[in-house]
């Protein structure tokens, strides 16, 4: 990731319009591989573009957005910045960006410094050529090459090369020339990236490539090379088709593991049978399908929507920035540790969803909203005289008692504030966001939220 150097002076209206810009984005990216939004007006305007390479699938680019958002707020107070990921690529900042296709930020990262044979730089740079030359003739300027290596201690060489889809034919032209300049300076070593303003590069001996999607359009030109082969005994077709089955079974555990779905089922059992799981769809539905005004707030960990179930309960529902399906297992174990931590003074959990493109958590909901509504407040704080805020300090302090002294999981919030205090119809106080903590290692003694302190 790299963030702008430019730190912003109404952070606060950037922000703003850099939520709206992570929204529209991902709304987008559910049905396509690239997206932009322009949010705001002046320098706190937000420019964004956010990309998938082209033989990612429409589930795994979904991810891949999902992982990129929850790391960009980390260039705040800066406005803005990029990340690459070895699946998609964001930018967002406060002017037009969208023809750049070179900067002083470009940069190379050689990786797995294993020395390559002569045959393998031969065949490294013959392949880039060729990836060059194939996205230039696609529409969504996107190649891949693998390429046969004639050495008995390298088998293959894998290469992928994209331009941002904003980018004229041209520009695109230039940046992927200067990035097959660049990458094979990386040569001898067996691994290579260009993290170029207007394109993507990578070459590896390892097969970082996506299985092709059947269903992509035509347009992508993939080179597909048939291998006829000529079986002249029964041990021939046997050796073969184990070949095969083996080649089958690797990539689909390959790629099993890369979701993080091969313990899903499982886990969704566990959550099933303890009445914690909701499906997305419906969940979606009880918001009104994430409507604004349904939207209670937001937060460091996601935007909060008001909803109301089938059966008329009233939910509060936490659309988290990132996607925890790249630690499912981490998730549901938080789901099921909150759970169980039960208190007059703090939120409860009622459950969580991660069946859809994004993962959910579900609150009682409180209608008081939270603290800050009435203590920075001159007319609602007069609602809560003195003997009230007494009442609500020593419900904070036993709630965090109990937080701390849980005999069977301890956790400590670190962002106590009043927008992190709810308050229900009679005005007690809930803690909330405590839930949103990791396990720690078996030596630890505590459970710790990911983030200490607020922005």
């Amino acid at each position: 990731m790299h963030c702008d150097y430019t730190i912003g002076e109404d952070t606060e209206t950037f922000v703003q319009n850099f939520v709206r810009t992570m929204e529209i984005l991902g709304t987008q990216m559910r049905t396509s591989h690239n997206a932009t939004a322009i949010v705001g007006t002046g320098t706190s305007r937000n420019y964004g573009l956010a990309q998938c390479y082209g033989d990612l699938s429409s589930q795994d680019c979904i991810l891949c957005y999902a992982q990129i958002r929850t790391s960009f707020p980390g260039c705040y107070p800066r406005y803005g910045g990029r990340i690459y990921l070895d699946g998609c690529f964001m930018r967002i900042h406060n002017y037009s960006f969208f023809d750049e296709y070179t900067s002083p930020n470009d940069t190379m990262v050689c990786g797995n410094m294993t020395r390559k044979s002569v045959a393998f730089q031969e065949s490294t740079r013959q392949a880039v050529t060729n990836a060059v030359s194939g996205a230039l003739r696609n529409v969504d300027y996107f190649a891949r090459e693998e390429m046969l290596v004639s050495s008995p201690n390298d088998s293959e060489v894998y290469v992928l090369a994209e331009c941002w889809k904003t980018l004229s034919p041209s520009s695109c032209r230039t940046c992927l020339e200067n990035a097959s300049m660049s990458i094979t300076k990386c040569l001898p070593w067996s691994e290579g990236r260009v993290l170029n303003t207007g394109c993507f590069m990578r070459y590896s001996d390892t097969n970082f490539l996506n299985p092709i999607q059947v269903t992509r359009s035509s347009t992508n030109k993939v080179r597909i090379i048939a291998i006829v082969v000529s079986v002249v005994s029964t041990v021939a077709v046997i050796t073969f088709a184990l070949l095969i089955v083996l080649y089958i079974r690797k990539h689909r555990y390959i790629q099993h593991m890369r979701k993080g779905s091969y313990e899903a089922d499982k886990l969704a059992k566990i959550l099933n049978d303890t009445g914690l799981n909701f499906k997305y769809s419906t969940v979606e539905k009880a918001t009104g399908y994430w409507d604004d005004s349904n939207k209670l707030g937001q937060g460091g960990f996601g935007a909060v929507y008001k909803g109301v179930l089938a059966d008329g309960r009233e939910i509060a529902v936490k659309r988290l920035f990132f996607n925890n399906k790249f630690r499912l297992s981490d998730f549901y174990n938080e789901v099921n540790i909150v759970s169980t931590v039960e208190h007059k003074n703090l939120v409860r959990l009622l459950g969580c969803s991660c069946s859809g493109p994004e993962s959910i958590l579900i609150y009682e909901y409180l209608p008081n909203k939270s603290l800050d509504h009435f203590i920075f407040d001159e007319i609602r704080g007069r609602e809560i005289g003195w003997n009230k805020r007494v009442e609500i300090i020593i419900g904070i302090a036993e709630g965090l008692v109990y937080l701390h002294e849980n005999t069977n999981h301890r956790i400590i919030h670190r962002d106590i504030k009043a927008a992190n205090i709810l308050l229900d119809l009679r005005l007690r106080p809930k803690i909330a966001d405590f839930g949103l903590a990791r396990p720690f290692q078996d030596d630890k003694s505590h459970i710790s939220t990911g983030i200490a302190g607020t922005l």
